[in-house]
C-alpha cells in the first residue's frame, strides 16, 4: 500500500513540474519580444520583415539579413537601412528554424505586406497579457543606459531595432 501511494505522489508531482515548465516557458517568450514585435502571439521565433526582405531571431535578439551573397546575424541592422521603422512597419510571424533558408518563399508570399503600417504593436497595445510588458519597458525607459562611441556620440541600445520612440 505503501508503495502505491509514494507511486502516486511521485506521478503527480511530475505531472505538476511539467505543467509548470510550461507555463514558464510561455511566459519567458511573450516576454522577450520586443515592444515593437505585433500582437496577438504567444510563441514567436522569427519576425519577417518584408520592407526589408529580412528577419528579426526572438531568441537570439539578432537581425538576419542578406550581405555580400551571405545572410548575416547581428544586434543592429546595417546603415543601408537606416530609414526603417520597426514600429511602423509589417512583421509577419514565422515560427520555422531557419526561414531564411526557403526566403525566396517568404519574399513572393508576403511581398503584398511591403510599405504597410496597419499593424498593432505591443508598445501601442491595450491588451492584458502585454500590460508587464509595458511596465517593464517605462522602468527602463526611465533609466535607459547610453552607449558612448569613440567619439563621443551617444546612442541607446534598447528595444534590439531601429526607428523612433514617443
Amino acid at each position: 500500500m505503501k508503495k502505491i501511494i509514494l507511486t502516486a505522489a511521485i506521478l503527480v508531482s511530475s505531472l505538476t513540474v511539467k505543467i509548470a515548465s510550461a507555463q514558464i516557458s510561455l511566459n519567458i517568450n511573450i516576454g522577450s519580444q520586443p515592444a515593437w514585435g505585433p500582437v496577438g502571439y504567444d510563441h514567436v521565433d522569427y519576425y519577417y520583415l518584408p520592407d526589408i526582405d529580412s528577419y528579426y531571431d526572438i531568441n537570439a535578439h539578432q537581425y538576419v539579413y542578406f550581405d555580400n551573397n551571405v545572410w548575416v546575424h547581428g544586434a543592429m541592422l546595417p546603415p543601408r537601412f537606416g530609414n526603417y521603422d520597426v514600429y511602423r512597419s509589417y512583421k509577419v510571424v514565422v515560427n520555422e528554424r531557419n526561414p531564411w533558408v526557403r526566403n525566396d518563399v517568404y519574399k513572393r508570399k508576403y511581398a503584398s505586406y511591403r510599405g504597410r503600417h496597419d499593424q498593432v504593436v505591443i508598445r501601442d497595445s491595450h491588451d492584458e497579457k502585454y500590460r508587464n510588458h509595458y511596465v517593464e519597458r517605462k522602468t527602463v525607459r526611465r533609466v535607459d543606459v547610453v552607449k558612448h562611441d569613440n567619439r563621443g556620440h551617444g546612442h541607446d541600445d534598447h528595444d534590439h531595432g531601429r526607428g523612433h520612440r514617443d
